[in-house]
């Protein structure tokens, strides 16, 4: 190997010495993976609505447009995955099996700062795969906040570092991020009915309408077409609990 040069991370090495598949190292070096995009929440009367598209990409190529983006880790608590869904979803299970351990064997729930850093945590774990560029996950979380009366539901943002912070209004995280932040920013600012005003209804066309629109503009956000029965993953937090939008009830309300 003397005089052979190699790029200084292992997958360029495996890629270099013929030990990975060979769409598996592009010219980049890096991996061609599954990638999950794009989530979003915001608040509206009743709680907070954490929506996803179901598309995943590897490259240029759609793997599946089938993904569950949106996952209970417990009663009042919700986790949106963007980036890669096998590094999220591990993420997702430890959590889940973390907050319900917490609470069978302290016989009370674990508060939302205390779920917010679970997360942060486990993202500053999974530092070295993101340097690498080959486990990356930027998710969203929301929780229901019972430290204060009346409870009410939060959401947060975090880096792939996992800085944590606190959104006053809406998140969004993945490829199609930027155009859903940028309606939601006007429409918060400059529209008539605010996403903060709007009722369940209001809010579901709203979160259909941002992933139709995402996807016009970006390849890898699968949008929602009832024609193909191809819809989004919708759920609703509010200090009752977690409230899943069927494809059922997105076709109804779409067609309001």
């Amino acid at each position: 190997m003397s005089g052979t040069k190699i790029a200084g991370d292992f997958l360029s090495l495996l890629a270099e010495q013929k030990l990975l598949p060979s769409d598996a190292a592009p010219s980049g070096g890096a991996p061609v993976q599954t990638q999950a995009t794009t989530v979003f929440a915001f608040h509206f009367a009743e709680g907070v609505l954490m929506a996803g598209d179901r598309r995943a990409t590897a490259g240029n190529v759609i793997v599946t447009d089938r993904v569950e983006k949106i996952l209970e880790v417990d009663s009042t608590s919700l986790l949106a995955i963007a980036g890669v869904p096998a590094t999220a979803f591990e993420m997702a299970r430890v959590l889940q099996t973390s907050f319900e351990y917490y609470r069978r064997s302290q016989l009370q729930p674990l508060s939302l700062p205390a779920r917010v850093r679970a997360l942060a945590r486990l993202l500053r774990e999974n530092l070295p795969m993101t340097l690498q560029g080959i486990g990356v996950v930027v998710p969203l979380f929301a929780g229901v906040d019972h430290s204060v009366s009346p409870a009410q539901a939060r959401i947060y943002f975090y880096d792939p570092l996992g800085a944590q912070f606190q959104a006053v209004g809406y998140a969004a995280s993945g490829s199609g991020s930027a155009t859903i932040r940028s309606i939601l920013s006007f429409q918060e600012r400059h529209a008539s009915l605010k996403p903060s005003a709007m009722d369940l209804r209001q809010a579901v066309r709203f979160a259909l309408s941002l992933l139709i629109t995402a996807s016009e503009f970006d390849s890898a956000t699968g949008g929602v077409n009832p024609d193909t029965e191809t819809f989004a993953t919708i759920k609703v937090l509010n200090p009752a609990g977690v409230e899943t939008i069927t494809d059922r009830q997105q076709k109804e309300f779409l067609h309001d």
